[in-house]
């Protein structure tokens, strides 16, 4: 027998069951996502300086903690209003891993974003950076190659893959044998934009295509395997899945328009070459705003 629990076993009877299109939750993500998230290195470049000394936590700071609080919720009220029991487990120990992996980039993209206001360039590696390169002891320099470590690559890690596993979890969720439910409302088409291009941003900034890419096509494959059984996405499903393939187009756009420029080249070389949106400003938008100046 199955445990009555929400998140539980799967059972037979949730299959078949839909939802109509959560506009509030969807709408909460979106909006805090762009906030909270992209928000908040814009917030602590445009505030006074004097407001947030250099070496007190910045109104970015903040606006992650929001963020780390917020996004683990949200997250957890989707998964409650799937149509389908999904496993209980793994939705936990993901949400709890979120949240470490968020906290440990909180800490690590405070320090580097602080850095800037020193003359940090993020187009350039650790190594490289002129304010870097000179620090005595040479093994300072040692240091800031592992803050960079906890910020780019295990924070990014522990926060992005539970991320999209859960939002595929969810996904799975999302399937009718009612064709007259697989369409999405108007309000759901108008939030496909800003949703697709904070998942641009996510993907890009976060250097996660790799991770990204493989959710996609984890999509595409359940898609194909629930229609040979006669079920379609609703509008849930339906949003999700169009906002990745309108991210997948933007991210393409964004590569073939950085395509020859060499100094992006060379901080990320191999075969996938997705540059940084910061990396990006730093180069380019510092160097403008210098020259006005």
């Amino acid at each position: 027998p199955s445990v009555p629990s929400r998140h539980g076993a799967v059972k037979a009877e949730d299959t078949f069951k839909t939802s109509p299109f959560h506009l509030d939750l969807w709408f909460y993500f979106t909006l805090q996502n762009w906030v909270l998230d992209f928000g908040r290195p814009i917030a602590m470049i445009i505030l006074p300086l004097e407001w947030f000394p250099l070496n007190k936590p910045s109104a970015g700071d903040y606006f992650h903690m929001a963020y780390n609080v917020i996004t683990p919720f949200l997250l957890l009220k989707l998964i409650e209003r799937s149509p389908k029991t999904l496993p209980r487990s793994m939705v936990y120990v993901s949400i709890i891993t979120f949240v470490m992996g968020a906290s440990i980039h909180l800490v690590g993209d405070s320090v580097n974003h602080r850095l800037i206001f020193s003359g940090y360039q993020h187009h350039l590696s650790v190594r490289e950076n002129p304010i870097i390169r000179n620090l005595k002891p040479e093994t300072l320099i040692d240091s800031f190659e592992l803050l960079y470590y906890y910020d780019e690559y295990l924070g990014h890690s522990m926060w992005y893959i539970p991320f999209f596993l859960i939002l595929f979890i969810y996904f799975t969720g999302c399937f009718t044998p009612v064709a007259e439910q697989s369409r999405m409302p108007v309000a759901a088409m108008l939030l496909m934009g800003p949703s697709s291009l904070y998942y641009w941003y996510l993907v890009t900034e976060g250097q996660i295509f790799i991770l990204y890419i493989f959710t996609f096509f984890a999509m595409m494959a359940l898609v194909m395997h629930q229609k040979r059984k006669g079920l379609v996405l609703d509008s849930n499903g339906l949003f999700l899945f169009y906002s990745f393939i309108i991210t997948l187009l933007l991210i393409a756009g964004w590569v073939g328009w950085l395509w020859n420029d060499k100094i992006l080249r060379k901080k990320y070389p191999g075969v996938i070459y997705i540059p940084e949106p910061w990396a990006f400003y730093t180069l380019h938008m510092n160097n403008l705003h210098a020259a006005r100046e």
